[in-house]
């Protein structure tokens, strides 16, 4: 009896490590594949509050809760079957579709600086009409643009952990839909919301904190337009960066070494600070990249579109 009972705690214990490091590695590999989907993420962070620009304030943040809730559908309803069965059936096609959204990031950053040389960014859009319609449009827009950038930062996140067993990629990839979606969404519903928090400030306050809150309302502006600076290059430098390792995992060397080589010349030119120097090369050799296949893209779809007018 007492041996069949230590045998019966020895398997619970079993189970309990199995279990254990089940979870070790589920928690690992979220985290690095959220890692690797950073520069999307940021992109996504910075879009997102143009949706809400000369709406009421009162429906900003209803607004942006029913993205969030479009977002998190996207990613659990459509983009996590779709990336389970990519990885069951074909593997050998990750790669290959996480350079062709790659592509379209290179697309989407080099219009955006058109938009910005040509002084067109940030321009709040005028319009009339039935409130609850242009609602419905703004969010209707948000979520398409969402599940693009959604289905992006899934298959960075996918091609990280192909090598796991499909259940650890599962509830990984859940994982990361839940808290980029939750991290996304709550710093724009902040963002949205900071020069509301600043004119109460200034209006209830005294002192340092009615000061704070005039140059919170007075930042704002800036911070608005520095965030679409922000993902403006990070969707070059994300963009340029997937298509480089890209062109490394097809064998297609010449590319990725040239950068690599540039980075690690310029990190041992600086070796106190050798790891930041040779990240920001890679980082900005990667946005170059971008900016020149984006460029091509942005060429040819204008092309396109001449010819069908």
């Amino acid at each position: 009896m007492s041996s069949g009972l230590a045998a019966l705690l020895d398997d619970v214990a079993a189970i309990a490590k199995l279990a254990a490091a089940s979870i070790d590695d589920i928690g690992a590999a979220a985290g690095k594949a959220s890692a690797k989907a950073a520069g999307v993420v940021i992109d996504d962070t910075a879009v997102t509050p143009r949706y809400v620009a000369g709406l009421h304030p009162d429906r900003e943040l209803p607004i942006i809760g029913r993205i969030a809730f479009g977002s998190l559908r996207n990613k659990l309803l459509i983009l996590l079957p779709a990336a389970l069965l990519l990885s069951a059936l074909a593997p050998w096609a990750i790669t290959p579709l996480l350079m062709l959204g790659a592509a379209f990031l290179c697309f989407e950053g080099a219009e955006k600086l058109i938009e910005f040389v040509h002084g067109d960014e940030g321009e709040v859009e005028a319009f009339t009409g039935d409130p609850a319609h242009i609602e419905a449009e703004r969010i209707g827009g948000a979520i398409r643009t969402d599940l693009i950038l959604s289905a992006e930062i899934m298959a960075i996140a996918l091609a990280d952990i192909a090598a796991r067993p499909l259940m650890t990629q599962a509830i990984a990839l859940m994982v990361v839909s839940v808290a980029v979606t939750a991290g996304v969404y709550g710093v724009v519903g902040l963002i949205v919301k900071m020069d509301d928090i600043g004119l109460y400030m200034a209006r209830r306050g005294n002192g340092l904190t009615a000061t704070a809150g005039r140059l919170l309302v007075r930042g704002m502006p800036g911070l608005l337009s520095t965030l679409s600076t922000i993902g403006m290059l990070a969707m070059l430098w994300v963009g340029g960066g997937i298509i480089v390792h890209g062109l490394e995992h097809f064998h297609v060397p010449v590319l990725p070494e040239l950068i690599h080589g540039l980075a690690e010349g310029a990190g041992h030119a600086l070796p106190a600070i050798g790891d930041v120097v040779h990240w920001l090369v890679t980082a900005a050799l990667s946005a170059v990249v971008g900016l020149v296949i984006g460029a091509i893209v942005t060429a040819g779809v204008h092309w396109v579109e001449t010819l069908r007018r």
